[in-house]
Order: C-alpha cells, then sequence, then structure tokens
C-alpha cells in the first residue's frame, strides 16, 4: 500500500505518520484531528500529548477524521499506518 487517500487502516491499532520531510506546516490535519495533533512553534504537527514522533496514536473514533486529513494534505505528508500490540 501507499498510504494514499484511499487506504484502509488494518485491524489492531492504527498511527498516523507525519513525514516531516513533505510537511509545509499549512494546519490542516491540526483542525481534523484538534484532539490528537497540535502544532509546533512552526507550525508543524506535533501529538498533542507532547510527543514528538511522527507516528500519532489514534483511537477508533478518530480514524475517519485521518483518513479525511489523508485525503486533504496538499503534499501528501500523511499516510494511515497498522501499529503491532507488541
Amino acid at each position: 500500500m501507499n498510504g494514499r487517500a484511499g487506504a484502509s487502516p488494518r485491524a489492531g491499532a492504527t498511527a498516523l505518520h507525519v513525514d516531516w520531510t513533505r510537511c509545509r506546516g499549512r494546519g490542516l490535519c491540526t483542525e481534523l484531528l484538534a484532539e490528537r495533533l497540535d502544532r509546533d512553534e512552526w507550525g508543524f504537527p506535533i501529538a498533542r500529548d507532547g510527543g514528538r514522533t511522527r507516528d500519532v496514536p489514534l483511537a477508533p473514533s478518530d480514524v475517519a477524521a485521518a483518513q479525511d486529513a489523508v485525503a486533504m494534505c496538499p503534499v501528501q505528508a500523511l499516510r494511515l499506518v497498522s501499529t503491532s500490540a507488541g
């Protein structure tokens, strides 16, 4: 899978992967996922819990908004990824 808008999350936990090398800090994703994402001092998305990780964990209720964010990102800097439980 290429992580594009049509990609569905797999069974198990899902995270939003942020490719900071592509991101331009426009903030659309932070508006769509305000409970999970915040913006750093330069406008780039970071996990609201304070972690500066590229993979932001999502609750099942966040997956639809995350799919919208992936589809609408103007620079294709987002994708959904499965995370293993361990």
